[in-house]
């Protein structure tokens, strides 16, 4: 489309075939010529960003914010789309991946675990858990709503020194395989399952999203969240904390947020009860406060509490405190009084009907 932001794709053929494979938040297509003779292929990787997807619909109903389209054969023809309302995310040609990006928590469980573990000491780890598990080098396919279902399952503060949570992981895991050094791979990986820890959950919670596609996703009605908000346990749920972290992404938790919480900000509480469309752009609304106001809130509460004592006592404590005096503006004589209410009647009645002001 006119307004995408991705590069022009210099493929053209009469029919090819679209093949598609995923690695953490990126996605690979393949576009093949049919016709044997052509040879002729494109790849294209794609990042989608909050909002992007691809939709299938028929080519005389294409949806707003069709940025890319490959179109079928039939009669009448349809459409496989490439959507992006926010048009944050983008493709680019060739096939290689994003190098900074780590192995997927969904396709290449054991290297993502061992490419966490055998780098803890990187400054990453620094960092609270709940801000190390987007970091794409180490989580790749972990977003806001995994890494609050994640914490929240495990009952993990967000704020948790990522590698305080981490090195205890790694501790267990060794322990574990001294006692029994004769375990083969596939029963490491049951023992694992059956005790799942933080980063078995970076692997099982986005597959129990996959395999539940259909039933969380409604193909025909793309905006329909409701089955999908039924399943989460966190994130967006009412009763739940929410919090800005240091990156200002909102996490969403219970209990405690942790030590390395943002000085300064109190958590935030959902509404109980609340409508909202599903959209993305919708969600964060939820909040009841922001943190700003609430900060406001609580500090003239404290400060009133804090007068109320020493009024009480009579104490005073450390440097003397100036009370400013007020005192009473002084009474106007009667006929200035009456002077002043007539002429801000007869400049109310010029506003009203429309009268220029008098220099």
């Amino acid at each position: 489309s006119a307004v995408g932001r991705g590069p022009e794709v210099p493929f053209r053929s009469e029919a090819y075939r679209i093949s598609a494979i995923a690695r953490g938040k990126e996605l690979r297509l393949t576009l093949s010529a049919l016709d044997p003779a052509a040879a002729l292929s494109q790849d294209l990787v794609f990042r989608f960003g909050m909002s992007g997807s691809f939709r299938l619909c028929p080519a005389a109903e294409l949806p707003r914010h069709a940025h890319l389209r490959f179109l079928t054969r039939e009669s009448p023809p349809r459409t496989l789309c490439f959507v992006d309302a926010r048009r944050f995310g983008s493709w680019r040609l060739g096939d290689t991946w994003q190098p900074e990006r780590g192995p997927c928590v969904v396709s290449e469980y054991q290297a993502f675990r061992e490419n966490v573990l055998k780098n803890l000491d990187d400054k990453a780890f620094d960092k609270p858990i709940c801000e190390a598990l987007l970091n794409q080098k180490y989580f790749n396919g972990i977003g806001n709503y995994l890494r609050a279902e994640i914490l929240y399952r495990l009952k993990i503060p967000p704020f948790e020194k990522a590698r305080t949570v981490l090195e205890a992981l790694k501790d267990q895991e060794q322990e574990r395989w001294k006692k029994d050094p004769s375990l083969t791979l596939s029963k490491k990986v049951k023992l694992m399952q059956e005790n799942s820890d933080l980063l078995e959950l970076c692997h099982t919670v986005p597959m129990e999203v996959i395999r539940a596609e259909k039933q969380l996703f409604d193909p025909e009605h793309s905006d329909n969240y409701a089955t999908f908000k039924n399943w989460l346990q966190c994130y967006l749920v009412p009763g739940m904390s929410s919090l800005r972290d240091h990156n200002g992404r909102t996490i969403w938790f219970q209990g405690e947020p942790g030590p390395m919480a943002p000085k300064g900000e109190c958590p935030l509480f959902s509404l109980e009860t609340h409508s909202c469309s599903g959209r993305d752009e919708d969600w964060p609304a939820l909040s009841l406060v922001t943190s700003h106001t609430l900060k406001r809130c609580l500090r003239v509460a404290a400060n009133s509490l804090k007068s109320d004592e020493e009024e009480g006592d009579g104490l005073r404590k450390g440097r003397a405190r100036w009370r400013r005096k007020v005192t009473p503006a002084p009474a106007l004589p009667e006929t200035e009084v009456l002077l002043n209410t007539r002429r801000s009647r007869r400049m109310s009645a010029r506003r009203g009907r429309g009268e220029a002001r008098s220099p």
